[in-house]
């Protein structure tokens, strides 16, 4: 149930009342999404956001007056925060847990546009799932999907299924799932087994140089963002980006059809949910046994 004023509004949630401020500043200009649409937006996420942020250390990163204005990134839980937010405390910082609908529109009336959790659970070692990231150089890459279905046949080639998502932004990240007790010195290590041997075989579309400015119109294949501490865009968060984008997975042959990450936005995205779910559950999790094997 939500209430508004052209100043303060209220919405009430599971028992908890969330104060929202300045409900009909806009965020995103363009697109006319002011706070108070990107809360009910959350809402309509939270059911598929959630999962992929419940119990895991929290980054985001805060637009106070829309995507066009400043931002800054946010690990420690701000003072002040409602009873029911968790918290979790990782080298010093103490992170906001965000696995409930009213810790979603707390963030969000803070105007957290972007959630990016950490690769692994709260107070464990091992990583919750291997994700490596395929990011352009430049801002208009056509060959963006063209690179991830490489990756997604190089993959499935070696029996491990796996579902790219869009980042929201201009890459695509590809999302394997996997058996747990895989270290992350494990998966790098097949990462980079895959990097070398795709900088080989596509030598003008791939790269695995780190300083973006040495890689010319080349496509990072980033296999190191993946470790302990660290974080990256969360399934179906929204991003700061024009047309309000969200990180949306896809089905592997969608990446033949066309599709570009700016297809997915804020206002379509229900449409897609309600209709195919939440498609990363669709792949069981993966043993990489096979390939470490090959690599010792």
């Amino acid at each position: 149930m939500a209430t508004a004023s052209k100043d303060k509004g209220v919405i009430t949630i599971d028992g908890h009342e969330i104060i929202v401020t300045n409900p009909n500043k806009p965020l995103w200009p363009e697109e006319g999404i002011t706070k108070l649409e990107f809360l009910d937006r959350l809402i309509a996420l939270s059911p598929y956001l959630l999962p992929y942020t419940a119990n895991r250390y929290l980054t985001t990163i805060r637009w106070p007056h829309g995507i066009h204005d400043e931002s800054f990134y946010q690990k420690n839980c701000p003072k002040g925060a409602p009873e029911f937010v968790r918290t979790a405390q990782l080298g010093g910082v103490n992170y906001v847990v965000l696995d409930s609908i009213p810790t979603l529109l707390w963030l969000g009336n803070l105007a957290c546009l972007e959630f990016h959790p950490s690769f692994h659970y709260i107070n464990d070692e091992l990583p919750a799932e291997w994700l490596i990231d395929i990011d352009p150089s430049v801002e208009e890459e056509p060959r963006i999907m063209r690179a991830a279905k490489i990756v997604v046949d190089l993959l499935h080639s070696l029996n491990i299924r796996c579902i790219p998502k869009t980042s929201g932004a201009t890459g695509v990240q590809i999302y394997v799932p996997i058996r747990r007790g895989y270290t992350f010195e494990q998966l790098r290590k097949i990462g980079k087994f895959l990097g070398d041997f795709l900088v080989q075989s596509h030598p003008k579309l791939f790269t695995i140089e780190r300083m973006k400015k040495d890689r010319g119109d080349l496509i990072y294949f980033d296999y190191l963002q993946h470790w302990y501490g660290k974080t990256l865009s969360a399934p179906y968060t929204p991003r700061a980006k024009r047309g309000a984008t969200v990180s949306t997975p896809l089905f592997p042959d969608e990446l033949d059809k066309g599709i570009t990450p700016k297809d997915f936005h804020l206002r379509n995205i229900e449409n897609r949910l309600t209709r195919l779910g939440d498609i990363i559950r669709t792949v069981e999790p993966q043993s990489l046994d096979h390939v470490l094997s090959i690599l010792k």
